[in-house]
């Protein structure tokens, strides 16, 4: 039997036992598909990678869900290139070829910004009143411009009008099923409201969450990279003036607090930020 080096990583973090959890495999060489959705299926975490060399990168990632592999992700691109970095001495500039392409991400110091596909969108199908059913909010609090929204990885995005609404979702599985589901995966929808405090820091603030379907119930992200990738795709396509940055907050609900950060240059180019904590490391024997 072989040994199989992993790292665990918490992303979006801003301490150690916060953020979204990931497991980083430091070599994937040598194992099948199969057995690598298995070992993604056996840490039940929202992805797993595994790392291979590329020719055209500086590594080649593989990102497993529990049930399937995805494209791109935001939170295993950030962890992922934190421990590419560990491994090979990269340094603070690298590029990781994924199946969306490959992503160029840089570092100041653990505090890592991918730079993201450029955006395409489509118009919901669903009206106002279907997805306010959907998210069990009322019709008023779906604000318009609700739409689906690829930079690695599609999306239905849905702004809101307060950060209660946002509070209250309780989405329904089957309309969730419905409306927020596309041809590669079952619900994917992404709620977001304007914070009712002064803009931060480092730009505007708001309060998101993110909800998918897993075997039939309705699952809550506790940071979601790739939406927050999309969200700024929205703003592109909905002519939000630029530059913008914004400061999201993201897992109040799941007991794991994420920050990310969000930036949209004046050239539309969009890159999302967040803080990597590794918290262990070991090895599986199979």
């Amino acid at each position: 039997m072989a040994r199989h080096p992993f790292r665990l990583l918490n992303v979006f973090a801003e301490s150690p036992l916060s953020g979204n959890a990931l497991a980083v495999f430091e070599d994937g060489s040598g194992l099948s598909d199969e057995r690598m959705q298995a070992l993604a299926l056996q840490f039940n975490l929202s992805e797993t990678t595994f790392l291979f060399p590329s020719a055209t990168a500086t590594a080649k990632v593989r990102i497993f869900s529990p049930g399937f592999e995805m494209p791109f992700a935001g939170h295993p691109t950030l962890g992922t290139a934190h421990v590419v970095r560990s491994l090979h001495g990269a340094g603070d500039a690298l590029t990781l070829e994924m199946r969306a392409g490959v992503i160029p991400v840089t570092a100041a110091g653990n505090t890592w910004t991918l730079q993201a596909n450029a955006p395409r969108t489509r118009p919901a199908a669903s009206t106002q009143a279907e997805l306010a059913a959907m998210l069990g909010v009322n019709e008023e609090e779906i604000r318009d411009g609700a739409m689906w929204v690829d930079t690695g990885s599609e999306q239905l995005i849905v702004r809101l009008t307060t950060p209660e609404a946002v509070r209250r979702c309780h989405p329904e599985p089957e309309l969730l099923a419905r409306h927020g589901s596309n041809a590669q995966r079952a619900g994917l929808v992404y709620v977001w409201a304007h914070e009712d405090v002064p803009p931060a820091e480092d730009g505007e603030s708001i309060l998101a969450r993110f909800f998918f379907l897993k075997h039939g119930a309705v699952i809550e992200d506790p940071g979601t990279g790739s939406a927050c990738a999309n969200l700024g795709g929205w703003l592109v396509a909905r002519r939000h003036e630029l530059p913008v940055a914004i400061s999201i907050a993201q897992g109040e609900a799941t007991g794991r607090l994420c920050k990310l950060g969000l930036r949209v240059d004046a050239e539309q180019r969009i890159f999302v930020t967040g803080k990597v904590i590794e918290v262990g490391r070991g090895e599986i024997t199979v």
